[in-house]
């Protein structure tokens, strides 16, 4: 190294770690207890459990919403809380799709699109839906790559359950994001239309490196999309698995076979 060499930034792999991390809602009872994950840029990332497992709350804490009651969470360097000044500057960085989707059914699909728009903007510009050229020219570019090109104008109220959901991640998209956080998004979806958005996502991970982690019921559809996928079971995360060549692999553990995975998975949503 020369003396005139100089570095900028710490670069890594990794854009979500998470290390011993347990959080409760009531604090008597632990909603999560002792999650360890780390997870590449530009990956897709699954969690799959039963129903009250703790999936939702991982990513309400990758987007600062709860904070851990014990353990460290840095997202891309930065701690999710929003007395974070740095962390708050980044959470626009950040795009969030609820279960319930929040899209505002009495306005339009580029209205709602646009609102991904509102940290670029000021107050009053927003307020006013006084929106540049290029934003509104950038969400009916979106639009067009969630196959909604030609509803722009249609309320969400009127729109089919596949579409609400492309609504809400041209939203998300339009936020400019590095991660893209979607819990349940496929859910209640028939299986043509759930591996529509699916692809929908994965082609948009692709073009806009998005690092994206998504919350699933459906243990199949989790293992042919993401790289891999945390197992979570009554607040702990028991597996990480993924599929390389033929076989799914237990990169947890390390001593599971194909079967017993799949077997305990199956026994699990059983119940």
């Amino acid at each position: 190294m020369t003396a005139s060499s100089s570095f900028s930034e710490i670069s890594t792999k990794k854009i979500i770690q998470m290390n011993d991390v347990s959080t409760s809602y009531d604090s008597k009872n632990y909603a999560l207890h002792g999650i360890n994950l780390s997870i590449d840029k530009g990956t897709n990332y699954a969690i799959v459990g039963p129903s009250g497992s703790g999936k939702s709350t991982l990513l309400k804490l990758m987007n600062g919403m709860m904070t851990p009651s014990k353990g460290t969470i840095k997202i891309d360097y930065q701690t999710p809380n929003m007395n974070n000044k740095k962390f708050k500057i980044m959470m626009h960085k950040i795009g969030y799709i609820p279960q319930s989707l929040g899209l505002i059914k009495n306005i339009s699909v580029l209205e709602n699109t646009m609102i991904g728009a509102l940290p670029r903007l000021g107050i009053i510009q927003s307020f006013l839906k006084n929106f540049p050229e290029e934003e509104i020219n950038e969400a009916k570019r979106i639009l067009k790559l969630v196959g909604l090109s030609g509803k722009e104008e249609r309320k969400a109220y009127m729109l089919s359950g596949g579409e609400k959901r492309r609504v809400a991640i041209a939203r998300a998209l339009m936020q400019k994001p590095t991660i893209l956080l979607a819990d349940e998004i496929v859910s209640e979806l028939d299986h043509v239309t759930a591996r529509e958005i699916m692809n929908l996502i994965a082609d948009a991970q692709k073009q806009m490196n998005l690092t994206a982690i998504m919350v699933h019921h459906d243990m199949q559809l989790a293992l042919e999309y993401a790289n891999r996928v945390a197992v979570v079971k009554e607040g702990q995360k028991v597996l990480e698995i993924g599929v390389e060549g033929d076989s799914i692999v237990d990169f947890q553990t390390g001593d599971l076979t194909t079967e017993e995975i799949m077997e305990m998975y199956s026994d699990e949503s059983k119940k």
